[in-house]
């Protein structure tokens, strides 16, 4: 296996930038995950890894050595698309095949690697069928299937289930997994999809517009976001960002004054973002923090508040049932050992 290094990394097309700088570490044999939105440069960073593209600046490096070249297979790197890149008027055996016939392995060795990497992935009964043939789940399979013939180092997934439905999603992820648990491969996977990458990364690292915004676990990127873009990003609903200023210890929002138990770096009076997860906050009578009721939504083991806090948005999500009118003012308790703060100007977290 190999570890993966981003140096310096630039990239344009046309004279347009779409990788700003980018410093990297992915660790041998981990199961790294990037998401963001379309066009973030995630499929970029794919590309130079395989050794499709060359950066503008910056170098990467895999297993310590420098990628030079534009030879993805003599790299030991494979690469994962979705089903629609295999040759569709050959069989799955013919496309598992022709991965290895890539990798220049010996004529003798194809028929058992074939067999070997169907039968790791549940498809070895498919072989002669053609790939028109074949279901969206066993596509995918035999695209695996085809990166993993080459025994490579690396394997690159961009955005492999993607059209696919939730059902089948859910199957293939912990499929793939599994693969990884079994085999070790230091994998990179691109998906736009946070809650995907989150449940499937050691690794995970969210990127903004050609640029890192955090790269940690993703229990530490949930709990503890880098900054606003991270914060609202991950997660869904999107955290709540309620303008306040920093005052003794904790927020004042309109008259009510949040206490945060958090350590943060802020001075009083200082304007800040209160963040604060839907998921996040109980009912009590007692809370000086009253919203006004917008809707009410529920969805069977949840139900969903949209209120209005000092002439903001906030979203509660609960757990239990409950009723209220429209316009009815509802008091809410926060987990006060949750919240985050971050710097009203740059976006930053405060929170320590």
């Amino acid at each position: 296996m190999a570890s993966v290094e981003f140096e310096g990394i630039e990239q344009a097309y046309d004279q347009r930038r779409v990788i700003h700088g980018i410093d990297l570490v992915i660790d041998d044999g981990s199961f790294c995950a990037m998401t963001g939105p379309a066009a973030c440069g995630k499929s970029s960073l794919l590309k130079l890894v395989a050794g499709l593209e060359s950066p503008s600046a910056g170098q990467v490096s895999i297993g310590g050595q420098v990628l030079e070249t534009r030879r993805p297979t003599r790299h030991g790197i494979a690469m994962v698309l979705p089903g629609d890149s295999l040759f569709g008027h050959l069989s799955a055996g013919e496309n598992i095949a022709f991965g290895v016939r890539a990798a220049a392995r010996p004529s003798g060795d194809i028929d058992q690697r074939v067999r070997a990497v169907a039968g790791l992935l549940g498809i070895e009964p498919f072989l002669s069928r053609l790939v028109q043939n074949l279901s969206d789940d066993h596509r995918l399979r035999t695209s695996i299937a085809r990166a993993l013939a080459c025994e490579p180092k690396v394997c690159l997934f961009d955005d492999p289930l993607i059209g696919l439905d939730e059902l089948l999603q859910a199957q293939l992820r912990e499929e793939i997994r599994r693969l990884h648990r079994k085999l070790g491969i230091t994998s990179i996977y691109a998906t736009r999809d946070p809650i995907e990458a989150m449940a499937m990364a050691d690794q995970l690292v969210v990127m903004g517009a050609g640029w890192v915004a955090q790269s940690s676990t993703p229990m530490q990127v949930y709990d503890r976001p880098a900054n606003t873009y991270v914060a609202n990003f991950v997660g869904k609903p999107a955290m709540n960002m309620l303008r306040g200023v920093w005052l003794h210890g904790g927020v004042l929002i309109g008259d009510a004054r949040v206490p945060v138990r958090r350590p943060v770096a802020a001075h009083d009076n200082q304007p800040v973002l209160l963040g604060i997860r839907p998921q996040h906050f109980s009912l009590s009578g007692a809370s000086p923090l009253a919203a006004r009721l917008v809707t009410l939504e529920f969805t069977g083991a949840q139900t969903t508040l949209q209120c209005v806090i000092a002439d903001q948005p906030l979203t509660v999500l609960l757990s239990e049932r409950v009723s209220f009118d429209p316009g009815a003012m509802v008091r809410l308790t926060p987990e006060f050992d949750l919240l985050h703060v971050f710097d009203l100007a740059t976006g930053d977290s405060l929170t320590r």
